[in-house]
This record gives structure tokens, C-alpha cells and sequence, in this order.
């Protein structure tokens, strides 16, 4: 584990009531240590249990995705950077559903800030976005804090399951549109 990570954990640990506050407040700041989000959500189970571990998680990613609501607004250059990484991911014309979001954030790799872009492009409003951030989140937060301490036991080809079935769901999440042409929509006779 990165060192940053077990010194941050180790003082939480020390801080007694104070510790909630100091774990949503380090899933804030994750970020900015380049400590990935799955990491983070690992040691909340392992520090406040499965329960108290996925609330306090889910806690620190919705302030997490209010925060970029607000510096996404502020910081156009930024939005550009994601912009610009979205259409090299996903294409220039892609638009998620709420669901394929929550599928990917569960994949370490993809970025979260970018996650978190597809959701504004739906959801420009304060109050839809964050309702989709909150259930976007949840599986993110349950998957890794209750499951954390056995994906590391996992083996490979458990581990190429787990993936495929991901991107099974992907699929099945998409937004379902049917493209009709003027001639099959209007018929000659």
C-alpha cells in the first residue's frame, strides 16, 4: 500500500471520534495524492467496519462530486482537459446512463473525474446530478469497502470473470434508441 495512504490511515485511527470526519475529509483530498477512490474505500472497511465503512465512503464521494459540480462551473479549462479524455474514451457523441456510470465506476482504471463529467453532460441541474452522483456511488462504495479485503485474494481468471460480467451489465445498462430511416418510416408506395 503507498505510504501516504498507511500514514493517513495510521492518524486516523489515532483521532478516536474524530476519525469519520478525517476519512470523508481524506476522500476528498484522495484526489489530489493520485491515491485511487478503490484503495480509499478498502481501508474504510477495514478501519470502521463494512457498514459504517461504505456510509462514511459514500459520504466523502458525494461531497466529492458536489465539490467538482462546483469546480467544473468555475474552472473551464479543466472541463476542456476532461472534455478532450471523454471523446478519447468514449467518442465524441456518447452519453451515458446513470447505471453504465455506476458499472464504471466500479473498474479501477477509469477516472473518476471523467465518470463524474458523463454525469453532468445528462444532468446539468444541481439536485438531478447529485441524486445521480449519490446512486452512483453506492456501488462503488458498498463493492469495495464490504468486498476490499477479498479482491486482492482473487485469481486471475476470477478476476477476468468479474471484469466480463462488468461489461455485460454495460451493455445492459445502455440507453436503448432505435434509429428509423425517413424510407422505413415513410414508406413509398
Amino acid at each position: 500500500m503507498d505510504d501516504r495512504l498507511v500514514a493517513a490511515f495510521a492518524v486516523m485511527e489515532a483521532s478516536g471520534f474524530i476519525a469519520p470526519f478525517l476519512f470523508i475529509l481524506f476522500h476528498i483530498l484522495r484526489q489530489f495524492l493520485f491515491i485511487p477512490v478503490a484503495l480509499v474505500c478498502m481501508a474504510g472497511g477495514l478501519l470502521f467496519g463494512s457498514v459504517f465503512g461504505s456510509i462514511y465512503s459514500l459520504i466523502g464521494l458525494t461531497l466529492l462530486s458536489v465539490l467538482f459540480f462546483f469546480v467544473i462551473k468555475g474552472v473551464p479549462t479543466f472541463a476542456e482537459r476532461l472534455l478532450k479524455l471523454k471523446e478519447k474514451w468514449f467518442g465524441r457523441n456518447a452519453v451515458l446512463t446513470t447505471g453504465q456510470i455506476a458499472v464504471l465506476k466500479l473498474i479501477p482504471f477509469v477516472h473518476y473525474q471523467l465518470l463524474n463529467l458523463c454525469l453532468l453532460e445528462r444532468h446539468r441541474e444541481f439536485k438531478p446530478f447529485l441524486r445521480a452522483a449519490f446512486l452512483s456511488n453506492i456501488p462503488l462504495a458498498f463493492f469495495y469497502t464490504v468486498f476490499g479485503q477479498y479482491i486482492t485474494t482473487f485469481s486471475p481468471p476470477i478476476i477476468v470473470m468479474i471484469i466480463l460480467s462488468l461489461a455485460v451489465l454495460f451493455y445492459l445498462l445502455r440507453e436503448k434508441v432505435r434509429v428509423i430511416s425517413w424510407n422505413e418510416f415513410f414508406p413509398s408506395k
